[in-house]
C-alpha cells in the first residue's frame, strides 16, 4: 500500500511538473526524468539573475541553462553527475546550496575570526596600559594660584 502511494505521488508530481515547464516543446517525453530536472532546476542558480533558480528566472541563459539540464538528464546521467557538469563548467557559485568544503569553511569563519581578534587586541591593549591614574589633590600653594588666577578674569 505505502509503495502504490508513494509511485501515485512520484507520478501526480512529474504531471505538475510537465504543466509547470515554459515551453511544451522543452519538456522531455519520460515524464519521470522531467521530475528530476525540474527538482535539479531548483537547485540551480541563474547566473545573470543570482538569487534566482533557473526555474524562476526567465532569463534567455536560464533557458539555456534548463535546456543543458534536460539534455543531460535525458542522456542518463544522474544528478549529481548533472550538478558536477555544471560545477565545472560555470564554478560552485552555480549552486544554490553549495557543498561543505574547507573553502567554504575559511568563508563563513573569517568574520567570527576578525570579530574575536579585534576583542582580544582591545583586551590586550587595556590590559597593558594599565588602569588609568587619577590626579592628586591640589596642594595648599597651588589652590591659592588657582585662585589669584580665576579672581583676575
Amino acid at each position: 500500500m505505502r509503495r502504490l502511494l508513494q509511485g501515485f505521488c512520484v507520478v501526480i508530481g512529474a504531471l505538475v511538473c510537465i504543466a509547470a515547464a515554459g515551453d511544451p516543446s522543452e519538456r522531455l517525453p519520460d515524464a519521470a526524468q522531467e521530475a528530476r530536472a525540474r527538482s535539479l532546476f531548483q537547485e540551480i542558480r541563474c547566473v545573470v539573475c543570482q538569487n534566482e533558480s533557473i526555474d524562476d528566472s526567465e532569463a534567455e541563459l536560464a533557458g539555456l541553462l534548463r535546456r543543458t539540464v534536460r539534455e543531460q538528464v535525458a542522456a542518463g546521467r544522474s544528478d549529481a553527475q548533472v550538478r558536477a557538469y555544471l560545477v565545472d563548467r560555470y564554478g560552485e557559485f552555480i549552486l544554490l546550496k553549495p557543498s561543505f568544503s574547507a573553502g567554504n569553511l575559511l568563508l563563513w569563519l573569517t568574520p567570527l575570526g576578525l570579530l574575536l581578534g579585534a576583542g582580544g587586541a582591545i583586551l590586550w591593549r587595556a590590559r597593558r596600559t594599565g588602569p588609568q591614574t587619577v590626579a592628586a589633590p591640589l596642594t595648599a600653594e597651588e589652590e591659592a594660584r588657582l585662585s589669584t588666577l580665576t579672581d583676575t578674569q
